[in-house]
């Protein structure tokens, strides 16, 4: 069994959990997942790596809840436990594979919208710890809905963006990264994770700056399926 240790609301209908899961949080890598059913009846949820602590042994994960399973998932409590939780599943972010001095040298932004905004802190986390300075667009429709942002900002140099102009820069990411382009900005990687039609708009303008881009196709390829 898998013990939640920590819960927390980020935003409505979003929720923070931390998990004993000693094993997973010893091998895990930025980019990486895992799966979990709340009960023996449950369906398997493939979540992506939050963050890990090898030491305390727990592994952190961020979800929305849409549908039945994921309702189920925010109806546990703190010392309720997961009945399965595989992992760590998937191959790690290929930055993670690069020579740190290499790492160093190259100029990388993230772009992070809605829930994409967990599995972007993981690589944050990893590249701040190796010494690698970034720089981190995240993006919401309004100030509620923006999670993680204390994280974040720790991690990176962080630029947060709203649809409605409630908090940050008025606009879209896409706006935002064109802001810090126009200001003299230049990148050598842009990584984006989050809603489809995030990512889709996020290329074309990355395209016609001739910026190398990276998205996660996880939510039209779900993980764990094959």
């Amino acid at each position: 069994m898998f013990k939640i240790i920590k819960k927390e609301n980020l935003a409505p209908n979003i929720y923070l959990m931390d998990v004993e899961a000693p094993r997973i949080a010893r091998y895990a890598l930025p980019g990486q997942f895992l799966i979990v059913r709340v009960d023996e009846e449950g369906e398997r949820i493939p979540l992506t790596i939050c963050d890990y602590d090898s030491e305390q042994g727990t592994v952190q994960i961020v979800f929305q809840v849409i549908g039945g399973e994921t309702y189920r998932m925010s109806s546990l409590e703190v010392g309720d436990s997961f009945a399965d939780m595989v992992g760590p599943l998937g191959k790690p972010s290929d930055l993670t594979e690069l020579p740190i001095e290499e790492l160093k040298k190259k100029k990388i932004c993230f772009i992070a919208g809605g829930v994409g905004t967990a599995p972007v802190y993981c690589q944050l986390k990893w590249l701040k710890k190796m010494g690698v300075e970034v720089d981190c667009i995240q993006g919401a429709r309004t100030k509620d809905i923006i999670i993680l942002e204390k994280e974040m900002s720790e991690v990176s140099n962080l630029h947060i963006c709203t649809d409605d102009g409630s908090y940050g820069i008025h606009g879209n990411v896409c706006v935002a990264l064109q802001k810090l382009w126009d200001e003299g900005k230049r990148y050598d990687r842009v990584v984006a994770i989050g809603p489809m039609i995030m990512m889709k708009f996020v290329c074309q303008l990355t395209k016609q700056l001739g910026v190398e881009t990276i998205v996660s196709m996880n939510p039209i390829m779900v993980d764990g399926t094959g």
